[in-house]
Parts: structure tokens; sequence; C-alpha cells
């Protein structure tokens, strides 16, 4: 495993994990041709392993979001934060499902000036307040969603991936989460 994951915390040695830990880092290894850092890193404590990547995949599976939304607002959370994992790992992914290679850019540096669709936008609006200024999110904010075309089930998914991700981006800046050199280029075009 890779001392790289994490400037913080010890990184586990592969061999000292869990049979199951193993398993699901192998298939993303092999699946994105690489071990993202994150994995390494949340294999500090593998209840923590598990739960997490348990949550972060009930929200890109069983959600009416499609996935370059999810992405949107990972990145949009993550620049709010100053989170450079999320940032740089999310906006990889960002690029990749939205077939957009700027787009990332504009949302990690200031969403609200991102070449977005009003829809998105009002998207991305609720998933920053809610974010910076949880106190203040009420019923105009949910109806605004509404307004903007969004069900009640898109918005319980904008609200999960933003509040997730602000427990992400919290965990990554504390234990010092190193983005793979592999996400820079991701998704950038030729």
């Amino acid at each position: 495993m890779s001392e790289d994951a994490m400037r913080r915390f010890p990184v586990p040695d592969a061999d000292d994990l869990p049979e199951d830990l193993r398993e699901r880092i192998a298939e993303e290894t092999e699946r994105a041709g690489f071990t993202p850092n994150v994995f390494e890193a949340y294999a500090y404590k593998p209840s923590h392993f598990r739960a997490f990547f348990a949550f972060h995949d009930a929200l890109v599976e069983d959600t009416a979001l499609a996935r370059e939304e999810v992405e949107m607002i990972t990145v949009a959370v993550s620049g709010a934060n100053d989170c450079l994992y999320c940032v740089v790992a999310h906006g990889a992914l960002c690029r990749v499902y939205a077939e957009a290679p700027k787009l990332a850019d504009q949302l990690a540096t200031n969403h609200r000036s991102a070449d977005v669709s009003e829809e998105h936008r009002a998207m991305l609006d609720f998933a920053v307040k809610l974010t910076e200024s949880p106190e203040a999110v009420g019923d105009e904010d949910v109806q605004a969603l509404r307004d903007a075309g969004f069900s009640q089930e898109e918005i319980w998914d904008v609200a999960s991936v933003a509040a997730f991700f602000n427990l992400s981006n919290r965990m990554a800046v504390v234990a010092d989460m190193r983005p793979n050199d592999e996400f820079y280029g991701m998704g950038r075009g030729e």
C-alpha cells in the first residue's frame, strides 16, 4: 500500500487488512487501473472503511440523480471545503461522467460561474448552502429545488450527497489524504 495515501495517520500494510477490505481494494484497483488513495486511507479503521464505502455505494447506485450530477455536487461541496483530495479525485470523475473537461475546475473554484444549466445551478446552490450555512437552509431552499424541477427523491439525494461529502472532506483534510497522480489528467480530453 502507498505511504502517500495520507500524511497524518499510518497507512496499514495490505497483508494486515481483513479479507473483505483486501477484496474491495483489489476490485477497485482492477476497475480503475490504480488504487485510489481514499481506499488505503480508510483502511486505517476497517469498521469505518466498511460504513463509508457502503454509504458511498448507496449514494451512487440508489439515486434518482445522474452520476454526473452526483459528481458535480461532490466537486462544488469539496471546493467550498477546500478539500484537495476530493476536488482532484471527484473532479476527474466529474470530467469523465459529464464529458466536460473544464467543468470540474469551474465547479471547484466557484460553482456560480460554471457553465451549467439553471436546474444544475439551483442544485449546486442548495448543496453549497447546506455546506457553508446549514443552519440557514429552510423551506424556501427546498422549494427552489422543486421549482427547478427536482423530485422529492432527487432533493433527498442532493442533500445526502452534499452531507456525505462534507464528512468525507473533513476526514480527508484531517488525514491529509493526497490525490493520486492519475486523477489529475483524467477526463481532460486529448
